[in-house]
C-alpha cells in the first residue's frame, strides 16, 4: 500500500468538501441574469393586504358610528399615503463576472486548508497514518495469531509497529484475544501500567475465559507488589468455580493470603494444592518439595506475626473523596527521634474496605535485616506508628499526602488503632 495512500484520500475528501461549501456560498451568484434582474414584490403585496384590512377596520368605525365621516376621511387619506410610501422595488444584484466566480472557488479551499495546518500541530496524525500504511497488515496479523514474531523490516522502526497495533486493537475493541496479544507487547517493553489495562479490558470482554482471567490476577499480584487487592481476588475465586483444582489461582491465593497477613488461609490453601498434585500420576518430588518449603516459610511469618503489632488503619471519612484508586498506603513503626522504620507496609488503597484495613507489623516486615521490631525492643527504643497515603507513590512524604499523627507505641503493645485525618500542606 502507498505511503500517501490515507494522506491522499484525506486531502481529497477535505478538498471535495471546501468545494461543495464554495458552491454553497455562491450559489446566489450562479443564478440567471433574468431572475437576478425580477423586482422583488412581496413587500409591496404585504402592504397592499395591511392597506385593506385597516380600510375594512375604519369603515367599520364610521358605520358604527365610533368616528365620523370627517375622521374617516383623515385616516383613510393618511392609510393610503403610508401605502404609497411603502411601495418599494428591490435593486437587482449585479451579476459576478467569471473571474469572481473562481477566485472564490479557489480561495475557499485555500483558506481552509491554511487554517486546518495553522491551527494546531497534525504531525501525530499524519505518523499514526503513516504506520497504519506501512506495518498496518503486520499488526493486524501479529495480534490474530497468523504470525508470531514481526519480520525484521517491521522491527526496524518499533514505534509505528506500536502505534499500528495500538490503533487495531482499538478499532476490534469487542475482540478480547486483541487485548490480549497487546498486554504480552506492553509487558516486553516493561509497561506494566499498560498491560494491565489491556489485560483488564480483555477480562471484562470475556469473563469466562479462564486463561484471561489467571493471566490478568497474576499480572496484577506481581505489580502491586505480591498483595492481592478486591478485584484480583474475586478474578480468582471466579476462577476456582469454574475449575476448583486450577493449581495456578490456588498458589496466587496461597501467595496473597501470606501477605495479607491471613496465614491460616494461605495454609489452607497449601494443603490442598498439594493434595491435588499428590493425586496426580508422574514424579512431582520437586514441586511438593517447593510448597512444603512454602508451608514452613508462612509458619515463619505467622510465628513472626505473633510478635508483631496488630495495626487498625483507619480514614476520616471527609478526605474519602481526596483518594484516587492510584494512591499507595504506608504504614511504619520507627523511632520517635526518626531514622529509618523497624517494618514498615507497603499497600495500594485499592485494599481499603470502607476507608479502613486491618494489617499486621512484624519483624517480616523488617527494611533491614539488622534493624528489627525485636532489637529496638531489646534496645528500650521509643518506637511510634505512622500512616499516609502517598498520591505519588512515594515513600517520602509530599504536599498533597494524607496523613496522621504518630502514635506511641508502649512496650509490648500488641494492638493498636491509627486514623488519617490530616492533609500534608
Amino acid at each position: 500500500m502507498s505511503v500517501f495512500s490515507t494522506l491522499g484520500l484525506f486531502i481529497s475528501l477535505s478538498l471535495l468538501i471546501a468545494l461543495l461549501l464554495a458552491l454553497i456560498v455562491i450559489v446566489p451568484w450562479l443564478r440567471s441574469s433574468s431572475k437576478m434582474d425580477q423586482v422583488d414584490n412581496q413587500l409591496v403585496d404585504i402592504n397592499i393586504d395591511v392597506f385593506k384590512s385597516r380600510l375594512a377596520e375604519i369603515v367599520t368605525d364610521r358605520d358604527t358610528g365610533v368616528i365620523n365621516e370627517s375622521q374617516y376621511q383623515v385616516q383613510k387619506t393618511e392609510l393610503e399615503r403610508q401605502l404609497i410610501a411603502a411601495e418599494q422595488q428591490a435593486t437587482p444584484m449585479n451579476s459576478p463576472g467569471i473571474k469572481s466566480r473562481l477566485i472564490i472557488m479557489i480561495w475557499v479551499p485555500i483558506l481552509a486548508g491554511l487554517a486546518y495546518y495553522l491551527i494546531s500541530d497534525r504531525s501525530d496524525v499524519f505518523k499514526m497514518w503513516h504506520a497504519q500504511d506501512s506495518v498496518g497488515q503486520v499488526a493486524d496479523d501479529l495480534l490474530t495469531g497468523k504470525i508470531d514474531q514481526p519480520p525484521e523490516w517491521a522491527v526496524e522502526d518499533g514505534t509505528a509497529l506500536i502505534s499500528a497495533m495500538q490503533t487495531n486493537v482499538y478499532s476490534h475493541a469487542d475482540d478480547p484475544d486483541r487485548w490480549m496479544r497487546l498486554s504480552e507487547l506492553f509487558l516486553s517493553l516493561e509497561a506494566t501500567d499498560s498491560a494491565l489495562e489491556a489485560l483488564s479490558r480483555a477480562y471484562r470482554l470475556s469473563p469466562d475465559d479462564i486463561g484471561i482471567a489467571t493471566t490478568y490476577a497474576q499480572i496484577s499480584f506481581f505489580a502491586k507488589g505480591g498483595s492481592l487487592d478486591e478485584s484480583s481476588r474475586r478474578v480468582l475465586q471466579g476462577v476456582l468455580q469454574k475449575q476448583p483444582d486450577h493449581e495456578g489461582a490456588q498458589m496466587l491465593l496461597a501467595m496473597g493470603e501470606a501477605r495479607a497477613g491471613n496465614f491460616e488461609q494461605a495454609q489452607g490453601w497449601i494443603r490442598k494444592l498439594r493434595a491435588s498434585i499428590a493425586q496426580k500420576p508422574g514424579d512431582h518430588t520437586s514441586a511438593l518439595a517447593s510448597l512444603d518449603e512454602l508451608k514452613a516459610n508462612i509458619a515463619m511469618q505467622q510465628e513472626q506475626a505473633s510478635a508483631g503489632v496488630a495495626v487498625n488503619v483507619s480514614v476520616n471519612p471527609s478526605l474519602l473523596p481526596l483518594i484516587k484508586a492510584e494512591d499507595v498506603l504506608f504504614v511504619a513503626i520507627r523511632a520517635a527521634a526518626g531514622g529509618p522504620p523497624y517494618a514498615a507496609k507497603r499497600i495500594p488503597v485499592t485494599s481499603l474496605t470502607n476507608g479502613s484495613i486491618a494489617i499486621n507489623l512484624s519483624d517480616a516486615d523488617a527494611m533491614m535485616p539488622d534493624r528489627t521490631l525485636e532489637s529496638a525492643r531489646t534496645a528500650g527504643e521509643q518506637l511510634v506508628l505512622t500512616a499516609r497515603v502517598s498520591q505519588s507513590g512515594n515513600a517520602i512524604s509530599q504536599s498533597g499526602d494524607l496523613s496522621a499523627n504518630p502514635v506511641v507505641l508502649p512496650k509490648d503493645q500488641k494492638q493498636v488503632n491509627i486514623e488519617i485525618n490530616s492533609q500534608v500542606p
